[in-house]
């Protein structure tokens, strides 16, 4: 039998804000930071986003003593990192402990004549003074491992949009083999003009606050944000239970764990650079995989990509449909975060939890109507369930899809 991998610890850290309960309060109320941008980084276009307050995040830093020399993206991915192992209560250093991080462009910004498109404020210990290099995204990977101390060789994952869940479906894989008892995932992205610019040559970008499977959407928006989950196998617990203590870790007080990640799947379909499938092939093929270990009745709801533009919301609903999960209730959360990358799949996995230990279905921001050719159960409001289990499922350029299956159960 497989060793069960349990959520022991989590952290969302995004402009909505700081701890994973300060962002689900902030989804439940219905309170989003999306909103228009205009001139920054010289781009001749303005852009709707969910982005940091940079002097907030410098605030954080110091009060959390981190060191000098970070890019603001290892700053943000170190903060949630850092509160989530303390909520962990494990002995980061260890060699039982493994840290997996999931991005997308990472350091990006780092490469090429970056400041001709910034403004001063947002070059000033930002681009200027690292050293070549650091733009690779094991060196941030491997800053923070050493951060914590931790011998192990980091794994980085980044696979476009679906990065948050592959990366959470090989720490599974790395817990399950028996070399590690613990493994800390964080997703994190930050926004540049590299990305924003990228994103417009696609026209995939709406200036107004996203409509996920609205008949009026006409586009995503891109967030910042850094999230982490902490999984432990159950063994961990068993011989911390019987000795006391763990090889990987003291457990924390306060049990061990309530959600436990089930299954996952990765389907390519390799459809198109850019373009998801017409017939939701590669998402259909994932969920059906994670369904081998559920029954639609049982789910509180699917958590979807639901990026807002017209092929990916179309897409998800054929994969929903021909997974036979039409009448299983649908929540995207784009409208409060907006795209958040590297960081999605991490995140939105534990506003699920959160929202699944409420008894609450979480509201789609910005739906009014459904737009899509399939139907899928999407509400603007939250509504009630009393089951336990979800699927978070993604999906993102070059084909790629993943799914995972998290159910709650109790004390071990």
């Amino acid at each position: 039998m497989e060793d069960r991998i349990r959520v022991i610890a989590d952290d969302i850290t995004s402009p909505l804000g700081a701890g994973s309960q300060e962002n689900w309060a902030a989804v439940r109320s219905g309170r989003s930071c999306l909103r228009l941008h205009e001139g920054l980084w010289g781009l001749p276009e303005p852009f709707c986003a969910s982005m940091f307050d940079r002097e907030a995040v410098e605030r954080e830093c110091a009060s959390e003593n981190l060191p000098h020399g970070l890019t603001f993206f290892e700053k943000i991915a170190l903060l949630s990192a850092l509160r989530a192992v303390r909520a962990a209560g494990i002995d980061p250093s260890s060699e039982r402990v493994l840290f997996v991080l999931s991005t997308t462009k990472g350091n990006v910004e780092l490469l090429g004549n970056a400041q001709s498109y910034a403004p001063q404020s947002y070059v000033q210990g930002y681009v200027q003074g690292f050293a070549s290099g650091r733009e690779t995204l094991h060196s941030s990977a491997s800053l923070i491992a050493a951060h914590f101390c931790n011998p192990n060789t980091p794994v980085v994952v980044s696979n476009a949009c679906i990065s948050g869940l592959c990366a959470q479906i090989e720490a599974m894989r790395a817990l399950r083999s028996g070399k590690y008892d613990y493994a800390v995932v964080t997703g994190a992205d930050c926004l540049s003009a590299f990305i924003v610019s990228g994103f417009q040559s696609f026209k995939a970008l709406s200036q107004q606050p996203c409509r996920p499977f609205d008949s009026g959407r006409n586009g995503l928006n891109l967030g910042e944000a850094a999230a982490t989950i902490v999984f432990a196998a159950e063994r961990a617990a068993c011989g911390a239970e019987t000795s006391g203590t763990g090889k990987g870790a003291a457990m924390p007080g306060n049990g061990f764990g309530t959600w436990t990640a089930v299954s996952g799947a990765t389907r390519n379909d390799a459809n198109h650079i850019s373009g998801p499938s017409r017939t939701g092939e590669g998402s259909f093929r994932a969920l059906r995989q994670v369904l081998a270990d559920a029954c639609a009745d049982e789910l509180a709801f699917v958590n979807v990509h639901g990026t807002a533009t017209p092929y990916n919301d179309e897409m998800e609903s054929i994969a929903i449909n021909r997974a036979d999960l039409s009448d299983v209730p649908v929540c995207g959360l784009k409208g409060y975060f907006g795209h958040t990358l590297g960081a999605a799949g991490v995140l939105e996995t534990i506003i699920s939890m959160k929202a699944a230990d409420e008894g609450c279905v979480p509201a789609t921001a910005g739906w009014r109507e459904s737009g899509v050719s399939c139907p899928v159960s999407v509400s603007s409001e939250c509504r009630h369930t009393d089951k336990k289990a979800f699927i978070k499922l993604l999906s993102g350029f070059g084909g790629c899809n993943a799914a995972m299956l998290f159910r709650k159960g109790g004390e071990i």
